[in-house]
Formats: C-alpha cells, sequence, structure tokens
C-alpha cells in the first residue's frame, strides 16, 4: 500500500514538474528583424527593414496601437496581421509618410504582427565628426491610452561620398598621431581639419588631415632616426670601452712580463 501511494505522489510531482517546465517556456511578447539594421548608409540609397512581432497579445493588453516612426524619406509601410504564418481578414495595410499607426486586437485572432518599412536615407541635415550623424531607421511603440511602450529603437550613421572620405582622412591622422606618441603641430592640424568637416568644407577638411598625418610621420620618423642614432652612438661607445679596457689589460701583461724578466 506504501509503494502505491509513492507511486502515485511521484506521479503526481512529475505532473506539476511538467508543468512548470511548460509554463517557463511560454511565448512571450518579442520583436526581431529579418536580417541586420545596417549599421550605416549613404543619403539617397534605399533602406528595407522588416521587423517581426511575435505574440502580440502575451505579457501585453488585448488591445493596443502600433505606432512607427522612421526619419528615412520616400517611406512605405507594409503592416500585416497573421495566425500561423497567413495573413488574417484585413491583415494587411500599405501606410505612407514617417509614421503610421494601427490599431491592434487579439479578436482579430492574430500571433504575429509584420512591419516591412522600405525608405531613402535622409539627407545630413549638421555634421558632426564626434559623435558621428545619426538618423533614426525605425521606432516601434506599443500605446495603450496615455502609456506609450517604446519596444525598438534602431538608429544608423548617414554619410556622403565626400564626407566619407573626410572622416577616413581625420581617423587616418588620429591614427598617425598616436603612433607618433603624440605631436602638437598634427593635433592642431587635425582639429582644424575636425573644423572644416563640421562646417561642410570636405575639401579642406582633407587637406587639412593629411597635413596632420605627414606632420605626424614625419615626427615619428625623426624620433625613429634619433634614437637609432643614439643606439649607433651607445654602440660606438660600448666598442670603445671593451676596445680600451682590453688594450689596458694587454699592456700591464707586458708589463708585468717584462717585470719579471
Amino acid at each position: 500500500m506504501n509503494s502505491i501511494r509513492y507511486s502515485r505522489a511521484t506521479v503526481a510531482l512529475l505532473c506539476v514538474v511538467g508543468l512548470l517546465a511548460v509554463a517557463g517556456t511560454a511565448a512571450a511578447f518579442t520583436v526581431s528583424t529579418e536580417g541586420d539594421v545596417p549599421n550605416e548608409t549613404a543619403v539617397g540609397n534605399e533602406v528595407s527593414v522588416t521587423y517581426v512581432i511575435d505574440d502580440p497579445y502575451t505579457d501585453a493588453p488585448d488591445e493596443w496601437t502600433l505606432t512607427g516612426e522612421t526619419e528615412l524619406e520616400n517611406v512605405s509601410w507594409t503592416v500585416t496581421v497573421l495566425r500561423a504564418g497567413s495573413p488574417v481578414s484585413d491583415g494587411e495595410q500599405i501606410y505612407g509618410g514617417q509614421s503610421f499607426e494601427r490599431d491592434l486586437d487579439i479578436d482579430n485572432n492574430g500571433d504575429q504582427v509584420r512591419v516591412e518599412l522600405t525608405g531613402t536615407t535622409p539627407s545630413i541635415g549638421n555634421y558632426t565628426y564626434e559623435p558621428e550623424e545619426q538618423y533614426t531607421v525605425a521606432s516601434l511603440t506599443r500605446v495603450t491610452g496615455s502609456n506609450e511602450n517604446q519596444f525598438r529603437n534602431d538608429s544608423a550613421h548617414h554619410y556622403t561620398d565626400q564626407s566619407r572620405e573626410a572622416r577616413q582622412a581625420i581617423d587616418a591622422a588620429g591614427t598617425a598621431i598616436e603612433e607618433a606618441g603624440g605631436n602638437s603641430e598634427a593635433e592642431n592640424l587635425r582639429s582644424n581639419a575636425i573644423s572644416a568637416y563640421e562646417n561642410g568644407n570636405f575639401e579642406n577638411a582633407i587637406s587639412l588631415a593629411d597635413q596632420a598625418q605627414n606632420t605626424a610621420e614625419q615626427a615619428q620618423q625623426s624620433q625613429q632616426t634619433t634614437q637609432t642614432l643614439l643606439y649607433a652612438a651607445g654602440a660606438v661607445v660600448l666598442l670603445l670601452l671593451v676596445g680600451g679596457g682590453g688594450y689596458y689589460l694587454y699592456s700591464q701583461s707586458k708589463e708585468d712580463d717584462y717585470s719579471k724578466l
């Protein structure tokens, strides 16, 4: 009888553990992307990003409004509510403009929301070397009444061919200055290059950055040459000392020989 009771207790315990395991792996509100969000894009280039919201009503209200915003231009949003991979009735809607709102309701029986965004990289209103220029690729927010929960916010660096060339030249100058152990003249030239960059004068920025890099490299070469000469001079002194010491010992040995005679 006792063994039967223990068996039943064991079965009951295993059932509880199984239920807890299932509960622990229950679905939850998540958002992901298909592919990577770009880290940087050239002005005017097309950008396409797809966000996937799984289990939109788990750990979330049964009714809420999905809002999206972007700084991309010539924008198109395609928002689709799906169930088991297929769109629900009237599940797909297309929006133009840099923002949209889509009301979501659990009664639609959707278990996934796809947000497909396309647009072109915006122009740069203000050039800044550090931090680098950024624009909002997309931000997604869950709105319930007066409560807003932004659950995704992606940004990227944007550039023009000229601004990128100037930035690369300034970066190269910084590396050269660092490798040279610092050089005030080169650092001043690089600071002027950054100022020119932020004023949109990229040609001048590149010229100043190149001068800064050359100055730093020449200073480094001069340091290396001086160090080499010092090493050479030290080696000569060492040889003279060794030679002189050898000659002294040789002379002493000769004198000792004479004194014995």
